[in-house]
C-alpha cells in the first residue's frame, strides 16, 4: 500500500492538471474570454501605485529591465539612434507624428511612448514581441503616471546628496513606515539568551560564556542589554570581530600570492587595525591614514605603518615575468580596490573602454589609477626575507616608544615590511588603450576623480590625499551611504543596497532609501564615529526582534527585505571555528602578533609549494604552546592554499578586495565540523571537563553542554531527543567494548553527543 501513494498522489496531481487544462481548452472561446476578463478586471482595481512616481525608484527600473536592450547605454545595441538612459532623448520629436514628442511632459497624448507600450500592432509595439519582453499592466501605468506628474528626470539615486530628514526620526520608525506599507508589523524582542548570543557575535565574534549568559539573565534592570552593549563595545575583541572583516576588504595574506606564492610580513598593519578600531579612530581617519598616511605634514611612524592596506595586493616573484605588466596590476588592483571598498563602484569595467551602464568613463579610471601611480615599487620581487620597496623597518626600540599596539615576539628582532610612498617626477600617467600595459595612448591623465559624483575641487591635492578628501567632503554623497550600508550588512546579513559592490545602474535600488540617507547623514554628523552608529543599530527593535517569522509574513515578504522579523543568519567562517573554542575550553585569548598555524590536513602544502625556497613555506608545521587555539583572524594565509576549513565556510580567498562573502550550506561543511580534529579535539576536551563536575543526571549534564555551545537551554522536545541519544550510544559501547570503565564511557558518549550539538542548525546560525 506505501508503495503506491506516490503513484496515487501523481496521478490525482495529473487529473487535477489535466482537467483544469482541458476545461479551458473544451470551453467556447468567449466563456474563455469571460473568465480572463473577469480574472483581469479583478487584477486592475487591486493595481496600487506610488501617489508620486519616482523616475529613479519606479520608472527607471522598468526601463532598465524592458527597454535598455534596445535603448540604452551599451552603444554597440542602440537601435534607431534612440536612448532612453538620456534625458535629452526624450524630448525629440516623434519620426511618426511631428505633433508628438518621444515624452512629451504632462501629456499623455503627445508622448508617443505611451502610443508604442499601449499598441497591439508587432511593427509598432515597444517591447517588440521578438524581444520576448512584456510590459505589465502595473508597469505600463507606472510610466503613463509618471509622464502626467511632468516626467521629471533624476540623476542616479546615489550622486544626490542624502536628504536631510526630521530629528525625531529613528532606525525602528522607518522600518515601520514602510511594514504599515505592506500589511506588516515588527515581530517582539527575542528571548534573552537568543538576544545575548546574537549581539556577542556581532560585536565581538565570540560566544558568551555560561557565566555571562547567566548574569544577563539574572539582570532584571531596563540598562541590562545597554550595559552589555557598552562593555562589548569597549572590549578588545571588538577590534578583532571588525578587523576580521576588514581583511577581506583590504586582502591581507601571509604570502604573496602567483605560483611562488612566498612568505612576507604585514601583520603589524593587522595589528594596527585591531588598535584603530579599539580607540574608535574616526572612519575619515581610518581611511586616509590607510590612503594616504605618508602624505600627511610630518607624518609619524603609526601614520606610514597604516598605509600597508595598498600593499596587501598580490606580487610576483616569478623568472621570465615582464616586470611592467605586473607592476601595472599592482596600481590596478589599488584603484580597484578603492572604488569598490570607498565609493561601491564597478570601476574596473572601464579600465578597457568606457563603463558599459554607469557613468564612468576609461579617463576616470586612470585618473583615479593616477594616484597609485607614483610608487617606486618593482613588478617583480627578488628571493629575500627583505620587503619590497617602499619598505619602512621597525625594532623592539621604535615599536615600544612609538607603536606599543604591536605584539613583537621577543624571538624576532626586527621587522620589515611593505607601505606607501609618494615619489615625486617618477613617471606620467596615460590611459591604455583596452586596459593593456604595452598599448599607452597619448592622452595623459593627472589625477582627478568622476564629476558625475563629485567634480574635483581645485584645493584638493592631485595625490592620494586630495583622493581622500574628494571621498570624505561633506558634499560626496556616497562615501557614506556606502560605509554604513556595509555596516548594516554586518547586522542584518544583507544590506539595505543589497549589492555592497554597486551602488550603480546596474546594482541594487535600497529597500530603504530615506533610512539609508539618515544614517550616512548621522555618520558623516557625528564626526564618523563607527562605535555610535554600531550602538544605535544594536538598540533598535529591529535588531533586537525575534527570527521568528510567520506564513502571513513569508508570503507578504517571503525574503524578508522589510524586516518584520530579525534575518536568519549563519555565523562567518571564523566564528563557527572560534566558538568551538570557546565553548570547550580550548580558546586562547591573546591579541596580535604574528600569524599562527592551526589544524590543517597533512600534506596540503606539498602539492602547492610552486617554487618556494622558503623552508617555512615548503611543508606546514603546526604552532604549539596553546598557538594552535588562538582567535581564527590570526590564522596563516597562504593564497595558494587557504586554510581548507576557512574556505569550506565561505571565507574570502584573499585574492582580492571582497566587500561581501557569498552564502553557501554544502555538505561538505558538515563533513568538516564532523571530522576536522579541531572539532574532534574540542568535543573529547569539552566531555573531560563535564565529567569533572558535579553533573549527576544525564539531563543535567545535557543540558550544560547544551548551553555552552549554543548560549541556550534545549526545549523539551530537543532535551528527550538528545536523551534517547545517550542511550543508544550507551547501548553501543557496551556492546563493542564490554571491559571499558565508567569513567572513558561517559567521555566517548559524551564526546559523541558534543560533537552532534557541534553540527546543529542552532550552533552554527546566529539567530
Amino acid at each position: 500500500m506505501k508503495k503506491t501513494l506516490p503513484l496515487l498522489s501523481f496521478l490525482v496531481c495529473f487529473a487535477l492538471v489535466f482537467g483544469v487544462k482541458t476545461y479551458f481548452s473544451l470551453k467556447p472561446k468567449s466563456e474563455v474570454s469571460v473568465l480572463e476578463n473577469e480574472f483581469d478586471d479583478s487584477f486592475e482595481k487591486n493595481i496600487s501605485l506610488p501617489e508620486t512616481v519616482s523616475y529613479n525608484f519606479d520608472v527607471k527600473p522598468i526601463l532598465s529591465d524592458k527597454c535598455y536592450k534596445c535603448h540604452g547605454p551599451d552603444p554597440n545595441s542602440v537601435q534607431a539612434d534612440f536612448r532612453l538612459d538620456i534625458s535629452e532623448d526624450w524630448y525629440r520629436k516623434s519620426m511618426e507624428n511631428e505633433n508628438k514628442k518621444i515624452i512629451s511632459s504632462g501629456d499623455l497624448s503627445k508622448s508617443e511612448l505611451v502610443d508604442r507600450i499601449r499598441s497591439t500592432r508587432a511593427s509598432h509595439q515597444m517591447p517588440p514581441p521578438e524581444s520576448n519582453l512584456v510590459l505589465t499592466e502595473r508597469e505600463k501605468r507606472i510610466i503613463e503616471k509618471w509622464i502626467s506628474q511632468g516626467a521629471k528626470w533624476e540623476p542616479h539615486w546615489a550622486y544626490i546628496s542624502p536628504l536631510k530628514i526630521e530629528e525625531n526620526w529613528n532606525i525602528d520608525k522607518f522600518i515601520l513606515h514602510k511594514l504599515e506599507n505592506k500589511g506588516l508589523n515588527i515581530s517582539n524582542e527575542a528571548p534573552k539568551e537568543l538576544l545575548l548570543r546574537r549581539l556577542y557575535f556581532d560585536l565581538i565574534g565570540l560566544p558568551p560564556t555560561l557565566a555571562q549568559i547567566n548574569q544577563f539573565l539574572q539582570d532584571k534592570s531596563d540598562s541590562a542589554y545597554e550595559n552589555v552593549v557598552n562593555k562589548l563595545l569597549s572590549s578588545q575583541a571588538y577590534g578583532e570581530r571588525m578587523a576580521s572583516m576588514w581583511m577581506d576588504i583590504a586582502r591581507y595574506a601571509d604570502t604573496n600570492g602567483y605560483q611562488d606564492d612566498t612568505e612576507r610580513t604585514m601583520w603589524p598593519w593587522r595589528d594596527w587595525v585591531i588598535h584603530a578600531y579599539n580607540k574608535n579612530m574616526p572612519y575619515d581617519q581610518f581611511v586616509t591614514w590607510q590612503l594616504a598616511g605618508d602624505l600627511l605634514p610630518n607624518a609619524n611612524k603609526e601614520q606610514v605603518l597604516a598605509t600597508g592596506f595598498n600593499r596587501n595586493h598580490m606580487i610576483t616573484q616569478e623568472g621570465g615575468v615582464i616586470e611592467e605588466e605586473y607592476r601595472v596590476e599592482y596600481v590596478a588592483d589599488r584603484t580597484v580596490t578603492t572604488a569598490k571598498t570607498f565609493m561601491g563602484l564597478t570601476v574596473e569595467c572601464a579600465r578597457c573602454h568606457d563603463h558599459k551602464y554607469d557613468e564612468i568613463s576609461q579617463k576616470d579610471f586612470f585618473n583615479l589609477f593616477d594616484f597609485f601611480n607614483r610608487i617606486d615599487e618593482d613588478g617583480v620581487i627578488s628571493y629575500t626575507d627583505k620587503a619590497p620597496k617602499p619598505n619602512i623597518k621597525l625594532d623592539h626600540n621604535l615599536i615600544k616608544e612609538e607603536l606599543p599596539f604591536i605584539k613583537i615576539p621577543d624571538s624576532i628582532t626586527e621587522l620589515d615590511l611593505m607601505v606607501m610612498k609618494e615619489a615625486d617626477n617618477l613617471r606620467k600617467t596615460y590611459l591604455l588603450n583596452r586596459g593593456t600595459y604595452d598599448s599607452p595612448s597619448d592622452i595623459e591623465l593627472n589625477g582627478s576623480m568622476p564629476s558625475v559624483i563629485l567634480p574635483f575641487k581645485q584645493n584638493f591635492e592631485k595625490n592620494r590625499l586630495g583622493l581622500s578628501k574628494w571621498l570624505f567632503d561633506h558634499s560626496n554623497p556616497i562615501t557614506a551611504r556606502v560605509t554604513v550600508n556595509r555596516l548594516w550588512q554586518q547586522f542584518f546579513g544583507i544590506g539595505i543596497v543589497s549589492t555592497p559592490s554597486d551602488f550603480g545602474n546596474q546594482g541594487a535600488l535600497p529597500t530603504h532609501p530615506k533610512l539609508l540617507d539618515w544614517l550616512a547623514r548621522k555618520y558623516m554628523e557625528e564626526g564618523w564615529n563607527t562605535k555610535k552608529m554600531i550602538k544605535r543599530i544594536v538598540m533598535s527593535k529591529t535588531y533586537k526582534q525575534s527570527s521568528k517569522s510567520t506564513p502571513f509574513k513569508s508570503k507578504i515578504d517571503p525574503k524578508n527585505y522589510y524586516l518584520s522579523h530579525f534575518p536568519r543568519q549563519k555565523l562567518t567562517a571564523e566564528m563557527i571555528r572560534d566558538n568551538i573554542l570557546v565553548s570547550s575550553g580550548l580558546f586562547v585569548d591573546k591579541v596580535g602578533g604574528p600569524s599562527v598555524k592551526p589544524y590543517q590536513p597533512p600534506g596540503l602544502w606539498d602539492e602547492l609549494t610552486g617554487g618556494s625556497t622558503s623552508n617555512s613555506l615548503k611543508r606546514y608545521t603546526m604552532s604549539t604552546n596553546g598557538n594552535q587555539y588562538r582567535r581564527s583572524l590570526y590564522t596563516y594565509w597562504k593564497r595558494t592554499a587557504p586554510p581548507p576549513g576557512m574556505i569550506t565556510f565561505d571565507a574570502s580567498t584573499r585574492d582580492y578586495c571582497m566587500v561581501e562573502r557569498q552564502k553557501t550550506s554544502t555538505p561538505l561543511q558538515s563533513l568538516v565540523l564532523l571530522n576536522d580534529p579541531q572539532v574532534q579535539e574540542a568535543a573529547e576536551y569539552i566531555a573531560r571537563s563535564l565529567l569533572s563536575k558535579k553533573l549527576k543526571s544525564h539531563k543535567e549534564k545535557i543540558i550544560h553542554i547544551y548551553r555552552k555551545i549554543t548560549g541556550r537551554s534545549p526545549q523539551i522536545k530537543t532535551l528527550n531527543y538528545l536523551i534517547d541519544y545517550i542511550k543508544e550510544v550507551e547501548k553501543i559501547h557496551l556492546k563493542e567494548e564490554e571491559s571499558m570503565d565508567n569513567f572513558n564511557m561517559h567521555h566517548k558518549v559524551y564526546t559523541s553527543l558534543s560533537l552532534l550539538i557541534y553540527n546543529l542548525d542552532e550552533t552554527s546560525q546566529k539567530s
